[in-house]
């Protein structure tokens, strides 16, 4: 593909709520699109977020997870409850 091909040339903003859905992402992107969501998820004082990150074999999962247990303002995290995600999803309390 070719830069010029590309449908989003400049970046874009998303709004920041309770939840993150990481399935619209590419695999090489989950890391840093973690990480600028819990900054931003933090900066607008959420206590309590959800991180969808799929159920399939686990990598992103642990990539969420990987990110969430370096991450100083993370108080805990959690699969989520049966009907909100169960395992595809990870529940994330913040300091506020």
């Amino acid at each position: 593909m070719d830069i010029d091909d590309n449908p989003f040339p400049e970046p874009f903003e998303i709004e920041i709520t309770d939840s993150l859905d990481l399935h619209s992402f590419s695999p090489k992107d989950i890391r840093a699109v973690t990480e600028a969501y819990l900054a931003e998820a933090h900066k607008k004082g959420f206590a309590t977020v959800r991180i969808i990150h799929g159920k399939g074999v686990g990598v992103q999962r642990e990539i969420v997870r990987k990110v969430l247990s370096e991450t100083d303002f993370v108080r805990s995290f959690k699969n989520a409850p049966e009907f909100s995600g169960s395992w595809g999803a990870t529940i994330v309390l913040l300091d506020v």
